[in-house]
């Protein structure tokens, strides 16, 4: 549970920001967004002026909201005509988060303050949030060692001739006897993710997800993901995981093979760890998100693995790693035209991975904070390819 302390360190910072850019107060509408200033997800939306104290107004449910949130002014939710009575007329220029937002949602708010200037923080809030606290940090240490705990029981489950599903299927049931959330929120539109990735033969396929591996899916309106194709011997088996415990989001990325694996492929995957530890060395403050990128694609370059680094050729991500928090895709990115620096408690997913036509998937990842050491990882799992008898 937030608590008081975290949850005004955090209105601080954004509030030292609002007063940076002269802008009077922020709207905060989206739930994930409300969540991580109030500490609770209940419907509501909350107010913070550049100077001040925050007010959260509920919608429902009132009762858990005051139950929840360390904020000290929580009032139910109040009606159309009483909205704009409620917010200073002095504080005329309120940001909000545009990238999220539905254009319904802004208008109706710009009629419910007529007057009143609306800016978009995105990026403020986006960055203020990229830089995660002790307790965040802890969050999501406790997050990727339940990830990894259950990862470390596949060799238990994992059989030549089940179903990419099943083996999804029992990573989900393993998750959620674990206390996983369900939920792997995202915040860019068109994007949706379930649980994470099983994926062998079916590894091949593009797919609209914003990764480097998307898998066949179930069917053409949910084309992501596991398929319904068998797990045979001699195939690479890729698991990519998001563990969500008490909203904090980590990432993990294993292979496993029944049998043997492609010489190709294993050459790849050990170009993938090298290229995993020349980005985790590089994760220190000031280091530039797309000079890692660069990095990393002329390693991948090098081994003459540029065409299928990232995904399939002519689909390829364009990125190497990505913040994680709250969301899956939070800020920083490496990827080419992110040229701010690292700071120290950024947390990051470093994925380096290869989809070879007509051989399959390879590649690991793991999630890393920044500091002054390059990448700390947050669990110690090995990295090794994991091989089962046939």
């Amino acid at each position: 549970m937030l608590t008081k302390t975290e949850s005004q360190e955090r209105v601080f910072r954004l509030q030292v920001m609002l007063r940076s850019k002269d802008i009077h107060a922020a709207l905060f509408i989206m739930p994930i967004d409300v969540y991580y200033f109030a500490g609770t997800r209940q419907n509501a939306i909350l107010w913070i002026p550049a100077e001040g104290e925050p007010l959260l107004l509920v919608r429902k449910s009132l009762s858990r909201a005051m139950d929840e949130s360390p904020i000290a002014a929580i009032r139910p939710f109040p009606s159309s005509k009483e909205f704009a009575s409620v917010f200073s007329e002095d504080l005329s220029t309120i940001g909000m988060t545009f990238d999220a937002i539905p254009v319904q949602q802004h208008l109706f708010y710009s009629r419910a303050l007529p007057g009143r200037t609306f800016v978009d923080i995105s990026m403020m809030l986006r960055e203020l949030r990229s830089v995660k606290s002790p307790f965040e940090l802890e969050q999501l240490r406790l997050s990727a060692g339940k990830l990894a705990s259950v990862f470390a029981e596949v060799p238990q489950f994992l059989k030549a001739g089940m179903r990419e599903l099943d083996l999804s299927a029992e990573m989900e049931y393993r998750l959620r006897k674990a206390g996983h959330e369900g939920y792997v929120r995202m915040r860019a539109f068109n994007q949706e993710l379930f649980f994470g990735l099983a994926v062998s033969s079916g590894g091949l396929n593009g797919g609209f997800f914003d990764g480097p591996v998307t898998g066949k899916g179930l069917s053409s309106a949910s084309p992501h993901g596991a398929s319904c194709d068998e797990i045979r011997v001699n195939q690479p088996i890729l698991l990519d995981f998001g563990g969500v415990f008490n909203g904090y989001i980590s990432d993990m990325t294993r292979m496993f093979v029944i049998g043997t694996l492609d010489a190709e492929l294993q050459r790849a995957f050990d170009v993938a760890i090298e290229i995993q530890e020349l980005v985790r060395r590089g994760m220190k403050p000031g280091a530039i998100c797309e000079e890692l990128f660069f990095a990393a694609a002329a390693m991948a370059e090098k081994a003459g693995l540029g065409s299928c680094f990232m995904g399939m050729p002519g689909e390829q991500a364009k990125f190497v790693g990505h913040g994680v928090g709250l969301e899956l895709d939070e800020l920083p990115v490496l990827a080419k035209g992110f040229t701010m620096p690292l700071q120290a408690g950024q947390v990051i997913a470093v994925e380096p991975k290869f989809v070879i036509p007509g051989k399959g998937v390879i590649g690991i990842e793991n999630t890393f904070a920044v500091t002054d050491d390059g990448g700390l990882r947050l669990s110690d799992l090995p990295d090794d390819i994991v091989f089962l008898g046939a």
